[in-house]
């Protein structure tokens, strides 16, 4: 049984994506991708990888005139969709369950079964244009980056990801290519994304995208009926609240181009009736990271005095500044925004070879409400919550703060806020928070306390520094850390398009 380690502090970080209550307003805001380790050449390469997994392991249909005709549906909807312009593919599965997926970077594959369900061209089109939405907003390597994120640790963050972390390397750690739920397995929010997108491009290609909700109904009362014809594609999409009707919402905004269907799909579904169906494949196991810790020996956390002297670090595109001591490191990301800054011993190699951080600070930035549309319940009833008085509205900074700090204890199991711990500052002249959060590390064996510091940007995002340490060395770093944060300068205009700008 492979293991895997979480190593120190573990942070979903970079640009999230903003949840969409409601698919109307999708249709003027474009979502984006969100955190996302990967390039987009990055995503065609595990794509091309994943299908050729996935064609040794599902039985294909391969029927030319069949795939001719799914792939200049796809075609047509390719033509309309945003983003890079993936070498977006289709081919038929010859199973009789009722399923349809994309993988990253274009390969797209749809079951003999779906086909001969879908009751016009638009349905089937429908289907077709949700996943690949699903490969334009790169929900795949999304999905992938954070089970990465749960075994890799603060490696992605701050430059501590090693360069002898290969593409495959990584994938490998995640369970490897093909049917992997990393890259299949979906959120509802990234469900109602493309949902939203899946519309938009259906109308622009000539097709109602009323059929789209349509389809999904008729889906949904088939479950009832035989829900083993369903079991995969309704793990894979947990199905939004309300699908339909937002989707019928958005459809009634969105004119569709007056353009001729391909047609011919009574022939092709006659034709792919004629064909014998393949048995049934085993049902694929589907994992997740855990992010469980399974240590050999616990590390020993040995670090030097900081010295009185500071230096100046510069955040390369101009979004901050701050001043560390001159005997400490920095770890700047290739990437993204973030830096690492630590002592000597503050960053370890964790048993799997992973750096980790256990003593120092990170600084990046942090788009908030990722899984807002899910999460709106779960805001009304905050057990944990560390603020006491909760007078803010909804998408205040107080919220931003505590949906950063949900963030880190759910890929940090062994963290828990501390419950009134929350006080109010000022950071660079703008509003701010200091939230604590404390735990016996599985990496040192140790109680494990960690500072998170947030301060607001015009854009509803936040810039955050997390100071962390063993309890046993606390004192001494919470007064460099005040230090530190108070020298923290930023660029908020820098910060905005950084956030749009982010991969």
């Amino acid at each position: 049984m492979r293991r895997s380690f979480a190593s120190g502090i573990l942070v979903i970080a970079g640009s999230a994506v903003f949840g969409t209550p409601g698919l109307a307003q999708t249709s003027t805001r474009q979502s984006q991708p969100g955190f996302n380790l990967f390039s987009v050449q990055q995503d065609v390469e595990i794509g091309r990888q994943a299908a050729l997994e996935v064609e040794h392991s599902v039985p294909l249909l391969n029927d030319g005139t069949v795939n001719t005709y799914l792939n200049r549906i796809v075609q047509r909807l390719a033509a309309q969709a945003p983003g890079a312009k993936y070498p977006y593919q289709i081919k038929a599965v010859n199973t009789a369950d009722i399923n349809a997926f994309a993988l990253p970077g274009g390969p797209m594959f749809v079951n003999r079964g779906l086909i001969t369900t879908a009751r016009s061209e638009a349905e089937l089109a429908g289907v077709l244009a949700h996943e690949m939405s699903h490969v334009a907003l790169r929900h795949g390597t999304k999905q992938a980056s954070k089970a990465y994120l749960g075994q890799a640790g603060l490696s992605i963050l701050g430059g501590l990801l090693g360069k002898k972390s290969t593409t495959s390397q990584i994938v490998s750690q995640i369970g490897g290519f093909g049917l992997n739920a990393a890259f299949l397995k979906f959120s509802r929010d990234d469900e109602s994304q493309a949902d939203a997108l899946g519309a938009q491009i259906m109308a622009r290609a000539g097709y109602n995208p009323v059929a789209m909700a349509d389809f999904f109904e008729v889906l949904r009362q088939q479950q009832g009926r035989d829900p083993g014809k369903l079991e995969t594609f309704f793990s894979d999409h947990p199905s939004p609240v309300n699908r339909e009707a937002r989707i019928r919402e958005l459809a009634s905004s969105l004119r569709p181009a007056r353009v001729a269907e391909v047609g011919g799909l009574a022939s092709i579904q006659s034709r792919v009736g004629g064909t014998a169906v393949a048995a049934a494949p085993a049902q694929r196991q589907l994992t997740t990271s855990t992010g469980s810790v399974e240590p050999s020996q616990p590390v020993r956390v040995t670090i030097p005095p900081p010295s009185s002297r500071f230096v100046r670090f510069a955040q390369p595109n101009g979004f901050f500044t701050i001043r560390y001591p001159d005997n400490w490191r920095t770890y700047a990301a290739t990437r993204g925004l973030a830096v690492t800054l630590a002592p000597e011993g503050g960053v370890v190699e964790a048993a799997n070879g992973q750096p980790a951080i256990v003593y120092g600070v990170i600084v990046n930035h942090y788009s908030p409400f990722e899984g807002e549309t899910d999460r709106q319940a779960q805001s009304l009833q905050r057990n944990y919550a560390p603020f006491e008085d909760r007078s803010g509205p909804r998408g205040s900074l107080e919220d931003a703060t505590d949906d950063l700090v949900r963030e880190i204890m759910r890929a940090n199991s062994y963290l828990s806020a501390e419950v009134g711990s929350a006080r109010f500052l000022k950071i660079d002249e703008a509003s701010a928070y200091a939230v604590s959060l404390r735990g016996r590390s599985p990496l040192t064996g140790e109680d494990e306390r960690v500072t998170a510091y947030t301060r607001g940007l015009p854009d509803g995002h936040v810039i955050y520094a997390l100071c962390i340490s063993p309890s046993r060395e606390y004192g001494r770093l919470d007064e460099i850390c005040t230090r530190m944060v108070q020298s923290l300068a930023v660029n908020d205009a820098a910060a905005h398009r950084s956030a749009r700008n982010t991969p």
